[in-house]
């Protein structure tokens, strides 16, 4: 008989990767929260003498076709951008966590009501259900959070779902069934503590999802307000002079693709320390 050996796990703190990556975030976070005390003048001054400024001394990153600052519109726009994201995720987290849960271990005719509605929902492409949901709601960064985490919950009670059938097999859930816990003590007593490691892996993975396509929706005009400052309504404003002033679209281009990689590279790193031997 062949033993397949399985590999030990490797704490967070010995992946250097997923270590640079989480370091990226958090100094992304600390930006965006101190934006005011590191671009005291805001997102919103505006100088016509100033105008597509290369990046150099005073203007590290340039000028926009305003003379606005594209490092403080950065700052600035990282507390919607990162605030939308982490708004959308826990409305996928919030609303496909429970019905994840509830399927996979109550199973029969509740496990096949809830997967078919999931079913229909993952039958939309996740950014057009997004966009027909701000339809619905309305323009506005709180209604893209919304409509974005509507649109990751499907996929996150899917995993939920997987770890909650995985669980609910292992003699410690069949020993409080028979010493008579009810089913909703069990799964939360039981099923969610020990499905934790899976589901938080995949959050982490799923932040960069939402972030992306709620960048994709106010890149359409369908999230902030003209002038506000966000990178993908900043990659909108910028795309008419890619030729001319190329880091008007390139900077913040550049902070949403490191901050989506970033939170993959996380995801990675956090389901390898958990990762159940």
């Amino acid at each position: 008989m062949i033993e397949w050996a399985v590999p030990p796990r490797r704490p967070l703190l010995r992946q250097p990767v997923a270590l640079a990556a989480l370091a990226w975030l958090a100094l992304a976070g600390l930006g965006a929260g101190c934006a005011s005390l590191l671009a005291p003048a805001g997102p919103l001054a505006a100088d016509t003498s100033r105008t597509f400024l290369p990046p150099g001394p005073g203007w590290l990153l340039g000028t926009d076709f305003l003379g606005r600052d594209v490092l403080a519109r950065i700052l600035w726009g990282g507390r919607s951008t990162l605030g939308m994201g982490l708004l959308a995720l826990a409305v996928a987290v919030g609303a496909g966590l429970p019905v994840g849960l509830v399927a996979g271990t109550f199973g029969g005719w509740v496990d096949v009501l809830l997967m078919r509605l999931v079913d229909a929902l993952l039958a939309f492409p996740g950014l057009l259900l997004a966009m027909a949901i701000v339809a619905l709601l309305g323009p506005g960064v709180s209604a893209v959070a919304v409509a974005v985490g509507v649109a990751a919950a499907p996929a996150y009670a899917r995993v939920a779902r997987s770890a909650a059938l995985e669980v609910r097999v292992q003699p410690y859930v069949e020993a409080a069934r028979a010493v008579g816990c009810t089913p909703w003590r069990i799964v939360v007593r039981h099923v969610l503590p020990n499905a934790a490691a899976p589901l938080v892996a995949f959050a982490a993975t799923q932040l960069g999802w939402v972030l992306l396509n709620g960048a994709a929706l106010t890149f359409l005009g369908l999230g902030a307000p003209p002038g506000t400052p966000e990178w993908g309504a900043m990659l909108a404003e910028g795309r008419g002079y890619l030729r001319d002033a190329p880091w008007v679209s390139t900077f913040p281009g550049l902070a949403l693709t490191l901050t989506v990689l970033a939170a993959n590279l996380v995801g990675d790193g956090l389901q390898e320390a958990l990762r159940v031997r």
